[in-house]
């Protein structure tokens, strides 16, 4: 098999066997994405130099016997805002077009600790605020299955990355949906951990209530390993929960006998389309067949979720993006008279149209008089929302449903109509409102040859169940395309029937595949 079409975890097991380098891997990386990039406009920056330097380094540890880990040596790429010392971090801005981080993000430090190798960072809608990726300064990064069509966003670059096989895997952030919608759109896996168990530091902050780190993926076991990495309690973030359970590759078995799989029937009424709403069905079937529990149910205040999302969300983000005012770090204009005029000029030519748009809708729900009218009652519907997916959550492990309204929309089709572009957060914007976990991964192709996603959302805490679930439907569905113009397939399936269980997680898969997995 070609190392560019192995998944992270593979790759790992192939170089600490010696039957690959970092170094290589690294250097076959780089050359597919100097080749496609121009197609695609997946990344911001890509750090040649530093990522050779990096495998270099790390090919050297694993040969010390320092770096055991199930990443080690494998190249990833970093969302534009995540900060990474001496790597330039945009957030796909003008306002930070030459802002150079003197830290590194924690996520991100903690990848590096496991070996992995940064190629560099990815576009993405301006300060994570837009669903397309073509809010971008930079420009609009294509989707890889068809370049008429958006990726998807904010992480669209991160998403991209990983279909156009542009890197073994990515982080994202998931403000609203960030993470999953753009797995949805361009056929890979994506997941949005619970609100507080993925460090926060570094990151370029959007919604403080809602933004979460994770990880886009090939498949489910690279997404169990790499959450697994990146998990964590942190002093330095006052958001970050302690937990000890986070050993996700233990999840990882294609067993739901008896899971209670709950399908709100708000998410299948008017506005899904057709083939969205037959394949999430049909992957229902399958793990109904596998022996879960699937039940029809009504989940309330579906409704009520986007208006609550975009009220407390532009009024985060205005009080978060006060800081770019020209004075500390990035762009400045060049001709000013006084302060106050320089602060105006400064922000009103670094901003883009949609994020200027969400900092005066959060400057007005905080004003005076309509603080009460709009932003706390948004946060007392916020409460409702949590509480009902409490109830839920009594009665089902897990809720699965679509993740977008249609397949990825094309470009320009979405960014002349801003309310059009938010009511496609319908099914993601929940999950964040409630602090809960959600993951999308590939579940069909609808007749324009778009992948279309399928969501599972687990209560607090829980990934472990939606990495189960996952998993067995990833096993049920059986080869997916791994990257759109190829023929290499995602194969889960082992040989003879055999199916290797989560305890001892994705490395168990891996000495399993060495001993005899064969690959379409």
């Amino acid at each position: 098999m070609n190392i560019l079409d192995m998944t992270a975890a593979e790759l790992s097991a192939t170089i600490k066997a010696g039957r690959t380098t970092a170094v290589d891997a690294a250097r076959a990386m780089l050359e597919r994405i100097e080749e496609q990039e121009g197609m695609y406009h997946c990344y911001v920056t890509v750090d040649s130099e530093g990522a050779m330097a990096q495998a270099r380094e790390v090919q050297e540890r694993i040969e010390a016997g320092e770096l055991t880990g199930p990443l080690a040596g494998v190249p990833l790429a970093v969302k534009d805002n995540l900060c990474t010392a001496g790597l330039l971090t945009t957030c796909s801005s003008k306002i930070l077009g030459n802002f150079v981080p003197t830290y590194t993000a924690e996520a991100v430090s903690r990848l590096k600790k496991a070996g992995a190798v940064i190629l560099g960072k990815t576009n993405m809608d301006e300060f994570a605020m837009g669903s397309t990726t073509e809010t971008s300064a930079y420009g609009a990064t294509k989707n890889p299955w068809n370049t008429n069509y958006v990726p998807g966003g904010s992480s669209g670059g991160s998403a991209a990355a990983v279909a156009a096989g542009e890197c073994y895997y990515a982080l994202g952030s998931d403000t609203g949906g960030s993470i999953r919608q753009p797995a949805s759109y361009c056929g890979v896996v994506g997941m949005k951990p619970t609100y507080g168990t993925v460090s926060r530091y570094g990151l370029i902050a959007y919604g403080s209530s809602l933004d979460q780190i994770g990880p886009l993926t090939k498949d489910v076991t690279d997404c169990a390993t790499v959450l697994e990495a990146i998990s964590a309690h942190d002093s330095k973030d006052s958001t970050s929960v302690e937990r000890q359970d986070t050993d996700f590759t233990c999840a990882l078995q294609d067993d739901v006998q008896g899971m209670r799989i709950g399908i709100p029937n708000d998410y299948f009424g008017e506005g899904l389309d057709e083939e969205v709403k037959a394949s999430v069905l049909k992957a229902a079937g399958e793990l109904k067949k596998k022996g879960a529990v699937v039940e029809r149910f009504d989940l309330s205040l579906v409704e009520y979720a986007i208006p609550t999302y975009y009220t407390i969300a532009a009024a985060e983000a205005s009080s978060n993006l006060e800081r770019f005012d020209g004075i500390k770090y990035g762009y400045r204009t060049a001709d000013y008279a006084g302060l106050h005029n320089m602060y105006k000029k400064s922000r009103s030519e670094g901003f883009g149209e949609e994020v200027k748009r969400r900092i005066m809708l959060g400057s007005f729900v905080l004003s005076s008089g309509y603080y009460d009218a709009y932003y706390l009652k948004a946060l007392r519907v916020k409460a409702l929302i949590k509480k009902a997916f409490d109830e839920a959550f009594a009665k089902y492990d897990v809720i699965l449903g679509p993740v977008a309204p249609t397949t990825a929309p094309e470009l320009g089709a979405s960014l002349s109509d801003p309310i059009k572009m938010y009511l496609g957060d319908i099914y993601t914007i929940a999950v964040n409102l409630a602090g809960l976990p959600g993951i999308s991964l590939p579940c069909g192709i609808d007749q324009k040859g778009l992948p279309i996603g399928l969501q599972l959302i687990g209560d607090c805490f829980q990934e472990k169940k939606l990495l189960r679930a996952a998993y067995a439907y990833e096993r049920a569905r059986g080869a997916f395309q791994l990257r759109p113009g190829t023929d290499k397939r995602m194969e889960r399936n082992l040989p003879n029937g055999k199916q290797t269980k989560g305890t001892e997680g994705a490395e168990k898969i891996k000495q399993t595949e060495q001993e005899g997995q064969s690959h379409e």
